[in-house]
């Protein structure tokens, strides 16, 4: 770190270096900061306590200064002190500041020139504050070599993602590191969660997803959860994912906070990754659902005008929600996250789902080793739902296993390529519909298994189950649901007490 940190010093310096005759600016900085942070460092060690959180030795501007810096942090955290006598030894053949000046001279002249360490907050503050404003600098700078050289490797779309990228990590970097929180303050969070639970209809500490049975066993969407829901083909996980992301961006609502900010109160704001399906596919699929007319008949264009006229209004009423659709392909996971940071940044997001996983890739590091890349993707879908704290819905492909059974229901060990996914993942759901096996067993008319297929049709048909496998807070177990194939609409299966007219207590 030590070699990065004078790497981008000198680099910074050379900002401020030019020909007497060339107009020039220098980078910003302030030495006499430095100097006075470091001396109260020297002089009273608890110093270090009050700037560690945030400051590195590559915020500091001079190299030597960051040596210092490095050196007193390592001799602290290590449980000694950090005076101009014990990192006299570290610095005796380093070259001198000036003729008359070495640097274990210099130490001792900070620890003279030190007043106070009731200021040392301050002076790091502008260090950091400093070091931000270079690191701005560089970005700028590398940004404006990128876009004249235009090299192949590096088309214009990639240059934005790369800055959109560094920037926001710059932003994000004071966020990080803060260190414990005490219990009272967690419990004081908790408190609030349990409160906004008991205001928010249905009494759900999560955001719900518009399915009721679904919503009482998970307790809603959970904040920074990684949900996985997985399923074999054409059982709906997809589907089932548009409808849960249409249902809470329809149940969008917003209050104003006294800062001017918008605060979530119901529903939430939806990104929505789609690397399989066009926007266009997508959208399809919610205007059937929300319009009860077949989205085969969309396609087709086999709509009468008054299926006509429904569409058009009910699509006037979706265009209102928050629900925005990103359907680049095959993008890698870090370009997920800095358009999930953009998203966030500039309209706000509450709900993010992803279609689906094994669509994504990692680094180019990871090479062939596609379980690793799997990996690597779980661990940063989890870290970006920390990191944005919103949950994130990741739909997954279950492996051929589950065909070679007789009971088609799926299990953990169904999940294809990583056990990773099952590890990383706060929730795993499976969506699994036994009409689809059913229906393809579907004997010769007028023999007596055609009437036994008849009635095992009858049983299963319009229901799907979800089967959560892994809940990191709350029990396992199937949850059943409705299911209209032509509308690809999942609902809250009727109860035989509801049917007949009674209301549940």
């Amino acid at each position: 770190m030590a070699q990065n940190a004078l790497q981008i010093s000198d680099r910074l310096a050379s900002l401020g270096e030019a020909d007497d005759s060339l107009p020039f600016r220098q980078a910003p900085h302030n030495l006499e900061a430095e100097q006075a942070l470091l001396g109260a460092i020297l002089v009273n060690n608890e110093a270090m306590d009050r700037v560690s959180s945030f400051l590195d030795p590559q915020h500091f501007y001079d190299p030597l200064h960051q040596q210092i810096y490095e050196t007193a942090a390592k001799l602290i955290h290590a449980g000694k002190h950090a005076t101009p006598i014990t990192l006299r030894t570290f610095f005796e053949n380093a070259p001198p500041i000036a003729p008359t000046l070495t640097v274990p001279q210099y130490l001792g002249t900070l620890a003279a020139n030190a007043t106070t360490i009731i200021n040392a907050e301050d002076y790091g503050r502008t260090v950091y504050d400093l070091a931000t404003r270079r690191a701005l600098i560089i970005i700028g700078e590398d940004m404006v070599n990128n876009a004249y050289e235009g090299s192949i490797d590096q088309p214009p779309q990639k240059q934005i993602e790369e800055s959109e990228s560094r920037l926001y990590d710059l932003a994000e970097q004071r966020k990080y590191g803060s260190g414990f929180v005490s219990f009272a303050n967690a419990l004081t969070t908790a408190i609030d969660m349990a409160g906004a639970a008991y205001q928010r209809a249905g009494h759900l500490s999560g955001i719900s997803t518009g399915l009721s049975d679904l919503d009482n066993r998970l307790g809603g969407l959970q904040s920074s959860d990684l949900l996985i829901l997985a399923g074999r083909p054409s059982m709906g996980k997809t589907a089932l994912a548009t409808n849960i992301a249409y249902n809470v961006a329809k149940a969008y609502k917003s209050e104003q906070q006294p800062d001017g900010s918008l605060k979530t109160v119901n529903g939430g704001i939806v990104g929505f990754f789609s690397l399989e399906m066009s926007a266009e596919q997508l959208a399809t699929r919610i205007l059937s659902e929300q319009a009860e007319v077949g989205s085969e008949k969309i396609r087709r264009g086999m709509i009468n005008e008054d299926e006509f006229r429904k569409l058009v209004e009910v699509s006037r009423v979706m265009s209102e929600s928050p629900l925005y659709i990103d359907q680049t392909g095959g993008i890698s996971i870090a370009q997920l996250a800095a358009r999930a940071r953009k998203l966030k940044r500039q309209k706000g997001l509450d709900l993010l789902i992803v279609d689906y996983l094994q669509l994504l890739s990692g680094s180019s590091k990871r090479g062939d080793n596609r379980v690793q890349e799997i990996t690597e993707i779980t661990t940063g879908l989890k870290a970006l739902a920390k990191e944005l704290a919103v949950p994130i819905i990741a739909l997954s492909q279950l492996s051929r296993q589950v065909e070679q059974r007789e009971d088609k229901r799926p299990q953990l060990s169904d999940l294809r390529e990583s056990g990773s996914i099952e590890q990383d993942a706060d929730v795993v759901m499976f969506v699994f519909r036994e009409e689809y096996y059913v229906e393809r067993t579907k004997p010769s008319e007028g023999t007596s298994e055609f009437v036994e297929w008849q009635q095992k049709m009858m049983g299963v048909s319009g229901k799907a189950e979800v089967i959560i496998g892994k809940q990191r807070h709350g029990p396992v177990g199937t949850v059943e649901l409705a299911f209209e194939g032509q509308f690809t609409r999942f609902g809250n299966l009727a109860r035989e007490y509801q049917s007949a007219g009674f209301d549940r207590e």
